[in-house]
């Protein structure tokens, strides 16, 4: 059996644990959605100022949609990191001409993702911003034993599922308003079609989370000048960047206890994207067609 669950089964975790199924707690990152106008990333990673490019309509993109980097530059990314008081913080699958996606599995809770569409085409430039979290952080929760990071996580969202008050509904702060413990009065246009509602994200996120990327959003607006702004708004919550749990294999890809189940890819902890899943699957299929082969040699 190839246990290849993805990150988000939290019956599957609960399951294990139940069934006395050895697995760990894994560190894992936790933290919020960023989005500007397309235009002002652009802006900044290609060193833009209005007349320095023709903002036609290119590819269906109304021009008022549009920025300065003109016909032949793709929609700009960025990626980031910072130390803050030893906790990494850091952009997480940036989508350049992108969307923010309602992701949860359950309901009362509140997940956002971000994807962008072939063309990236859209107006907007989203990613998360995520800061790390270690069994340091969870002892709150520490009565679920290797669970206690899955806890975590599902007390956040339902956190963020109140103070977006109820539906899909996400709780959300202007950028600068975010970093200044201020309530916003509005919230700029956006890609989040269940829709927002201005709410403080300090009753939703963990203070050391919160902490931390107010001061990461802070040193970056000195990198990227236009970065750090209120047209700019901060989501919550992005939570499912990896598996909160490791589910251990032996040299052979085996779980220790149970022969012949073979945890894989990013649920079992050994993977944190779509490429590298798969190639974690790759790597399960060839572990099981050696012991095929091995088989089929002994019995011949």
């Amino acid at each position: 059996v190839i246990l290849a669950t993805g990150h988000s089964a939290r019956d599957i975790f609960e399951l294990l644990h139940a069934k006395k199924i050895e697995i760990f707690f894994k560190p894992f990152a936790l933290g919020v959605r960023v989005e500007h106008p397309q235009s002002v990333i652009d802006s900044i990673q290609y060193h833009l100022t209005p007349g320095s490019s023709p903002a036609k309509e290119e590819r269906g993109v109304p021009a008022a949609q549009g920025s300065l980097r003109g016909e032949y530059l793709p929609p700009a990314s960025y990626s980031l990191v910072e130390q803050v008081d030893g906790k990494g913080v850091f952009s997480f699958c940036m989508c350049p001409g992108g969307i923010i996606a309602p992701a949860a599995t359950a309901q009362g809770e509140i997940v956002v993702n971000g994807w962008s569409p072939s063309k990236r085409n859209n107006p907007y430039a989203n990613s998360g911003i995520v800061v790390t979290v270690d069994e340091s952080n969870i002892q709150a929760f520490k009565q679920h034993g290797p669970l206690a990071g899955m806890y975590f996580q599902q007390a956040i969202e339902q956190k963020a599922f109140a103070a977006g008050g109820g539906k899909l509904v996400a709780p959300a702060q202007r950028l600068v308003d975010f970093a200044s413990n201020k309530v916003s009065s509005s919230l700029p246009a956006n890609s989040y079609l269940p829709g927002l509602h201005s709410a403080s994200l300090k009753e939703v996120l963990p203070s050391f989370v919160h902490q931390a990327l107010q001061v990461a959003f802070k040193e970056w607006g000195k990198r990227m000048r236009g970065y750090f702004t209120n047209d700019a708004v901060v989501v919550a919550t992005e939570s499912r960047t990896s598996s909160p749990v490791r589910i251990p294999r032996d040299e052979t890809l085996q779980h220790p206890q149970v022969k012949n189940l073979y945890p894989c890819g990013e649920g079992a902890g050994y993977a944190g994207g779509i490429v590298s899943a798969a190639m974690d699957g790759e790597r399960v299929a060839d572990a099981i067609a050696v012991l095929i082969g091995k088989m089929k040699s002994i019995s011949n």
